[in-house]
């Protein structure tokens, strides 16, 4: 990905300006996942995504490549969608301190799937995709930068703002609160399923 973006912008800066439309298809649906999991709105979210490839597309000429293309990408809509909820009078980070608590307790995260339910992955799947989208506010976007953009802790530092103890914090509280939900979902679909046989 790295490579691809590099010889793309490579053509964009060279003058092919079409070219930027290939770089917006690679990454628009991953950038409008972060830009809703903090908007929660969809017209508000394609209306910062644009703003944000403008923005992009201004800046490119000084791009410096200290950075991945994607990270400092995402770095952009995470700002704009920032700017966005400060205009709202909504916060977009809860305390650092008390995020800072837990940063301990990321690596006794456990990977343990849910129990043993007989659903059909599909049904999964969409049940884990309803629990994604209703993660608190604070925990919604780094969890997004991790799970779906597929970002390391570094790139999330980078791209937030946020301290290293934090995103992990943020990550750990994020992946509780998704598995318990999934785990009380599936248990309710379980016996409600036991019900209807009875």
């Amino acid at each position: 990905m790295y490579d691809q973006d590099r010889a793309v912008i490579e053509r964009i800066l060279g003058g092919d300006k079409k070219a930027y439309a290939e770089l917006v298809e690679r990454h628009k649906d991953k950038a409008m996942t972060l830009a809703l999991k903090m908007l929660k709105n969809r017209q508000d979210a394609e209306e910062a995504l644009q703003d944000a490839f403008v923005r992009v597309f201004n800046a490119l000429p000084r791009f410096e490549w200290k950075s991945s293309f994607s990270t400092w990408f995402y770095r952009i809509v995470y700002n704009v969608c920032a700017s966005e909820l400060g205009k709202r009078n909504e916060p977009h980070q809860v305390s650092i301190q008390e995020d800072n608590e837990d940063a301990q307790a990321v690596e006794l995260a456990s990977d343990d799937t849910p129990p043993d339910v007989a659903l059909e992955s599909s049904e999964l799947n969409a049940i884990i995709l309803k629990e994604i989208d209703r993660l608190p506010d604070a925990y919604g976007p780094t969890f997004a930068l991790f799970f779906v953009q597929d970002m390391s802790y570094d790139e999330i530092v980078e791209v937030t703002g946020l301290p290293l103890g934090t995103v992990k914090a943020r990550l750990f509280r994020a992946r509780m609160l998704l598995r318990n939900a999934v785990v009380k979902r599936i248990g309710n679909i379980d016996g409600s399923k036991q019900e209807k046989v009875a």
